[in-house]
Parts: structure tokens; sequence; C-alpha cells
């Protein structure tokens, strides 16, 4: 069982934390518990780097203390523990997945909390300045939809894994928000900041080690191939 479901918005969270705690904890936890039940061979949850909130230390690493900085980060943290409790008490082979800021095909282009690379794409094409959120100076690992769908099959397959593991999956580098917007091209607005966490970048040592995944999809070469696809 491949847990993907959630409501992927911090300030979602931040203006209505009990909708989203219902979704991306409490939901969580149905689909373990059915799966316990069931008995279900792995369980593979998609968790999210947001777990880490602030941290001054560079990559992220899976021994860091966790920190959340928002709903939306705890409430990812607390799922992914349900599994690694589930793994331990009831016996359900579970494995965490920390996605870092995943783009791709299909990304959500509308809205206040579009994917910040297919929102910059789309007001580019319709002539209208990138919105940037801040500064511009914070910076993000981006990972490509492909990515993240090879170290879920692996994840799946791993027979060494399934004790509550939780595995980085990112590209292993960062970039500032005005660097994409670079790369991307066209006029810029500044936005006030909101709650989030100013710096993210995996390190994805362990994902080399327990997967045998690294990173394929170049973040200039996507960015090419999105812009020919989003209309």
């Amino acid at each position: 069982v491949f847990i993907l479901a959630a409501l992927p918005r911090v300030q979602v969270s931040i203006e209505d934390p009990l909708t989203t705690h219902s979704v991306n904890t409490t939901g969580v936890l149905n689909v373990l518990y059915a799966a316990y039940k069931g008995g279900v061979k792995r369980v593979v949850y998609s968790g999210s780097s947001s777990a880490y909130g602030e941290q001054y230390e560079l990559p992220h690493h899976e021994d860091m203390r966790e920190k959340p900085v928002h709903p939306y980060g705890l409430q990812k943290y607390v799922a992914e523990e349900y599994a690694r409790i589930f793994s331990g008490i009831y016996g359900l082979p579970t494995v965490t997945l920390r996605y870092f800021n995943v783009y791709g095909p299909r990304m959500d282009l509308n809205g206040n909390y579009a994917a910040v690379i297919g929102k910059f794409i789309k007001l580019k094409k319709e002539g209208k300045p990138l919105t940037i959120v801040g500064d511009g100076n914070q910076t993000r690992d981006f990972t490509h939809v492909r990515d993240v769908v090879r170290a879920n099959l692996l994840a799946a397959d791993a027979e060494h894994l399934g004790h509550g593991e939780a595995i980085n999956i990112g590209g292993g580098n960062n970039i500032s928000i005005n660097q994409l917007a670079e790369l991307i091209g066209g006029e810029r607005v500044y936005l006030p900041a909101r709650k989030e966490a100013y710096h993210s970048r995996a390190s994805i040592v362990k994902a080399k080690e327990l997967l045998g995944w690294s990173p394929e999809e170049e973040i200039v070469e996507a960015i090419a191939e999105l812009e020919s696809e989003i209309i």
C-alpha cells in the first residue's frame, strides 16, 4: 500500500488545522490500521521534509531532531511516527519516504498555494510577473516526480526494509527561489513572507545505502520539458 493522499499546503494547515489534521494524520492512521487488519505486506508512506522544520545544519539528515514549524509539518511527522509504531507494535512493515519539494508533470498550477515551479511557468506564459513569497533568498531542494516514483518502487521491494525507517528523497542540492526565477525568466513581484523553513537540502546518503537510489533528473532539463507541456 502506498499512502500518498494528503492536504499538502502549509498555509491551508495554518488556516484550518483541524481539517488538515483529519486528513494528514488521522487519515494515515486509518489506512495503517486497515493495512494491519488486512494483512498487507508493506506500507510505503509519503512523508515530508517539512518534518525537519527550521534547522541550522545543512543538509537535513534523518538523525536530526525533527522541529516542524507549522501544522502541516507536524501532521506529516506524527503520521510517520504512527507508521514506525505500527511496525514495532503490530508487526506491520512500513517505510517512510521524506519528499523534498516534488515537482513535475500534472503539478498544481492554480491558486495561491500552487507548486512554485509550475506556477512560475504558468505566470510567464500568461505574461505576468513571477510572484515570490518573502525575499526569494530562501532555498529548496527540488525533486522530480519520476525520481520519487522510482524511490517508491524500490522501497516497496527492498527485502531488508520495513521496520519504520524514514528515508530522505531529494535532489541532494538546493537553489534559491530567486535562482529558480532566473532559470524561468520574467519580471518578479515580492509578497510578504510566510511561516516556513528558510533553507532545505536533503542528505541522500541513506537513500543510496538502503534503497540504491539517487536522483537522475536535472532541473534545467526538467523545466524545459515542463515549459513545453504547460499551456
